[in-house]
């Protein structure tokens, strides 16, 4: 009887044992020791992202001391200045003039025009301040800036190296076949200098109208059971030879 009892004993101690050693196992899976190692994303679109901020669009007028208008280019550029500002500021144009300079006068003159071009061009007069300022280098020829603030997508700044590429003792993580800190940047910095409007990166535009003659006629043609296919008259007119016909 009592080495039944015994027994019994060694094995509900053995039992007992069992079940702790598989709650230690299974509890060092879920142990984590709460230490953040810091490491560069291996996605270079975490490690450069492209971000939405304020910035600024700007051109230069490059005034002559004898000359008191604006050239034919210059006045393209004004123009053109005024279209995407409708399209895409947000905030005053900020006209820079050169006063006590040499070409002061003919700047304040050319001012004159830019402001006029830009208000027949529907900017309103209350959208247009002027500055007076002066070049830091007194041999830089001074110029006229126009610019006024709009939402961009930005990337970077690209060009950091904090660690070599190659074997170094300062750097013994080269060996991790990971992406270098600069590897990715210039790629998102021209993608984002290449989005038209910011707003496309957070949200899809919304539906224009159909071309409703366009697509009735191709409805008509479905209708009947004819071809859909767009064809030209003078699609041949276009081919160099014949031959293979």
């Amino acid at each position: 009887m009592s080495g039944s009892i015994r027994d019994g004993g060694r094995r509900a101690s053995w039992r007992a044992g069992a079940l702790a050693s598989l709650a230690l196992t299974l509890g060092a899976c879920n142990y984590t020791s709460g230490e953040v190692v810091a490491t560069i994303p291996d996605d270079y679109r975490m490690r450069h992202p492209i971000a939405i901020e304020e910035g600024r669009q700007s051109i230069v007028v490059f005034v002559g001391q004898g000359r008191g208008g604006l050239t034919g280019p210059q006045r393209d550029d004004v123009l053109g200045l005024a279209r995407s500002w409708k399209r895409e500021g947000t905030g005053a144009i900020v006209a820079e003039v050169p006063a006590g300079t040499p070409n002061a006068r003919a700047a304040a003159d050319v001012y004159r025009d830019i402001r006029a071009m830009l208000t027949a061009s529907g900017v309103p007069a209350r959208a247009i301040t002027m500055r007076n300022t002066m070049p830091d280098d007194p041999r830089q020829l001074a110029v006229i800036r126009l610019s006024y603030p709009k939402i961009a997508a930005v990337a970077g700044p690209c060009g950091l190296w904090p660690d070599d590429l190659g074997p170094n003792i300062n750097n013994p993580g080269y060996s991790s076949n990971q992406h270098y800190q600069n590897f990715g940047c210039a790629t998102q910095r021209n993608l984002a200098a290449m989005i038209d409007n910011p707003a496309d990166l957070e949200q899809p535009r919304s539906e224009t109208a159909a071309y409703t003659p366009r697509r009735s006629a191709l409805f008509e043609k479905y209708r009947k059971g004819e071809s859909t296919a767009i064809t030209y008259p003078d699609a041949d007119k276009a081919k160099l030879s014949d031959t293979g016909k």
